[in-house]
């Protein structure tokens, strides 16, 4: 198929992750991906530095983080709430005639696209091309912004991101309780398919490689021979709801005393764990290992014994989660809805109610007094990912088949 793929995404982070992921995956499908974005780097921008990307996509306050420095459109996110709201919507006119330009050229089957806040571009310029149009929502981010940023124009907003949702004419959503949340604002459920955040698995180590394992821990700085050291991992851009305060603060108990907390990232809320750590007497126990490029993350994860994720919101996949199963990594995380659509607790990982210090500290002392639950439970993540085929490939798969079948119900109609 030829698939026209649009998006408003600026900054290098775990949305672009998730776009370059997706159409590497239509491509290694034999599907052919042509790229449409107005908000592309200009060709003369120097390179971001090398960062981790959020694990979980734009993160819990749904923005895109600002740093359009290199892109034509930084300037966007420096005006006025009111003015960037208007500039938002704007846009989609703007992008509109690209995409419909893009799409005489090119020919697509169907055009693919990112959802963002207040674009109305893949609706219309679908309807003019005539193709179907395949809407992503990573998170409702009319809910989201109006927690956080704060939205000049809410009622236009909640019509606009209405009116989105309802015409496309199918909608991939990361989790099922992002689905239902859809199916509540009027979407079709015949509509929606389920695509949760994937990884390509040959890029990872096989679990369990003293090979892979010595060369993780030397490019973190770690000693080559851990000895009966715990490494507890986590990677991502962390703020203070990643609730990280609780690892640190597990960190105290002694039976933890063997135990090291590796942050692969960077965040805001990195000076107050530095703080916490010091305040519990366990920061030389704390390694904050700083960011690194994303595509060296499947060959850091080997160096972790247990992998983290403390909290995150309640509709998201994180991507971290899906490259932590394909490590073969023991996981704890959140026992809430959207991550039990993944991991069962005592099955695949440990789940422990979100916010719970004593139940997450609980849930990292048994691990570290059990290296064949923490095998048993990483190699059930291993054989879930590819039990369930939660990879990029899986999902291009998944994507085309449901096109494949809309545009068969076309041509019936249509005799």
């Amino acid at each position: 198929m030829r698939i026209l793929y649009h998006h408003r995404t600026q900054a290098e982070d775990g949305q672009a992750v998730h776009i370059r992921a997706l159409q590497r995956a239509f491509e290694q499908e034999g599907h052919e991906v042509h790229e449409v974005s107005l908000v592309a780097r200009r060709p003369d921008a120097p390179a971001p530095a090398p960062e981790t990307v959020p694990a979980d996509g734009a993160g819990r306050d749904g923005r895109e983080p600002e740093k359009g420095a290199g892109s034509r459109w930084g300037w966007v996110t420096r005006m006025p709430r009111f003015a960037r709201e208007l500039a938002e919507y704007a846009y989609g006119g703007l992008a509109r005639s690209r995409i419909v330009g893009a799409g005489a050229r090119f020919d697509p089957d169907f055009l693919y696209e990112r959802y963002a806040f207040g674009n109305v571009a893949g609706v219309l310029a679908a309807r003019r091309l005539g193709v179907p149009l395949v809407l992503e929502v990573n998170s409702p981010m009319v809910l989201e912004l109006g927690r956080t940023r704060g939205l000049s124009f809410p009622d236009m907003a909640a019509r606009v991101e209405r009116f989105v949702f309802q015409n496309a004419d199918l909608v991939c959503v990361v989790t099922g309780v992002l689905r239902d949340m859809l199916v509540d604002m009027g979407v079709d459920p015949a509509r929606l398919l389920v695509t949760p955040n994937g990884v390509h698995p040959e890029l990872y180590a096989e679990p369990g490689s003293a090979v892979a394992r010595r060369s993780a821990r030397a490019s973190l700085g770690l000693p080559e021979e851990p000895g009966d050291e715990l490494v507890l991992g986590f990677v991502g851009y962390y703020r203070d709801w990643h609730r990280l305060d609780l690892v640190v603060d597990a960190l105290a108990d002694p039976a933890l005393a063997r135990a090291r907390l590796v942050l692969v990232g960077t965040g805001p809320a990195h000076e107050g764990l530095a703080a916490r750590a010091a305040e519990r007497g366990v920061a030389e126990r704390v390694l904050f290992a700083g960011p690194r490029p994303h595509d060296a993350i499947p060959g850091l994860l080997p160096a972790f014994d247990v992998a983290l994720v403390p909290a995150i919101n309640p509709y998201a996949s994180p991507l971290k989660l899906h490259e932590y199963m394909a490590a073969g990594l023991a996981v704890v995380g959140p026992d809430q809805p959207n991550i039990r659509e993944v991991l069962t607790d005592g099955e695949n990982a440990l789940l422990v109610p979100a916010g719970d210090g004593e139940a997450l500290r609980g849930a990292l002392v048994r691990l570290a007094g059990d290296a064949a639950l923490r095998a048993r439970l990483g190699a059930a993540a291993l054989d879930t990912v590819r039990a369930r085929d939660l990879t990029w490939r899986g999902n291009a798969r998944r994507v085309v088949g449901a096109v494949e079948s809309l545009l068969a119900r076309r041509r019936e109609g249509a005799a």
